[in-house]
């Protein structure tokens, strides 16, 4: 699909990774509506870029609505917006889940929900969801995030099938770790020694090659952790034993303390 001249609806835009797609949209001509919680942040995107700032909490059902009606008619949506949601689910209230789901998982499906009818119409459009190799293969102390990255990734490619031939692409855009922006940078810690990263300009042009190309899924990881996610994915047992023993209880237990506050 061709993205210059196209509306795009980008959530999570308050973020670093938010932002730096931002840029990228805009610099291929895209006309942006941006959307996330920080209304200063989104005021910079609308300064720098042009860009239209929709203030909105995704964690509330009605405001995604509400968004949808303000946005009116849209071309792309980018669903980037995401909560981390790690640390043990014994330490999680009932409201602390819901708005996890609501953020990560029901989002995103009612945006592309309530989008996609006045793009089948149009005969032209996509929907990317952001996701994380998260949604591949479980780790340790994420399992609130990976039931929800686990649910994305089977929705977007149940989706994609179920509009293909109308013109509408719907796309997964999983990433490993990211350095320099995004949830796990925020967090301060490092990844374990020997595991790569790869940085935010990279996730913006897997994002963009997903519109253009109208790929299914674009992994944006070195090599060896794409590799180790398939296979963790077929054999969880085993992926958990290297988990183990890859990853310190210390390193987990880091990233869970840094994003307490997020829940």
């Amino acid at each position: 699909m061709n993205i210059e001249g196209s509306t795009v609806l980008l959530t999570g835009a308050s973020g670093g990774i938010g932002n730096a797609l931002a840029r990228a949209f805009a610099a291929r001509g895209a006309q942006l509506v941006v959307t996330g919680r920080r209304a200063d942040a989104l005021a910079e995107l609308e300064t720098s870029l042009g860009a239209r700032p929709l203030v909105a909490d995704l964690s509330d059902p009605e405001a995604v609505e509400d968004l949808v009606e303000r946005a009116g008619p849209v071309d792309i949506l980018v669903a980037n917006a995401a909560l981390p949601s790690s640390g043990s689910l014994l330490d999680y209230t009932t409201r602390q889940i819901d708005r996890s789901l609501d953020v990560n998982l029901r989002a995103p499906l009612m945006l592309s929900r309530l989008l996609a009818p006045r793009m089948v119409a149009a005969g032209r459009g996509h929907l990317v969801m952001i996701g994380s190799l998260s949604g591949r293969t479980s780790s340790p102390s994420t399992s609130l995030y990976n039931a929800a990255k686990f649910g994305l990734r089977g929705f977007t490619h149940a989706l994609r099938q179920d509009l293909h031939g109308t013109g509408v692409g719907v796309s997964l855009v999983q990433p490993g770790f990211v350095r320099d922006a995004g949830m796990f940078a925020d967090s301060g810690a490092r990844p374990p020694a020997g595991m790569r990263t790869v940085s935010p300009g990279q996730v913006v042009a897997g994002t963009l090659r997903a519109i253009e190309r109208d790929r299914a899924e674009v992994n944006v990881a070195p090599l060896e952790l794409r590799l180790g996610s398939a296979i963790g994915g077929l054999f969880p047992t085993l992926a958990a034993a290297v988990q183990r023993r890859a990853s310190p209880a210390s390193l987990v237990q880091q990233v869970a303390q840094a994003q307490q506050h997020q829940r």
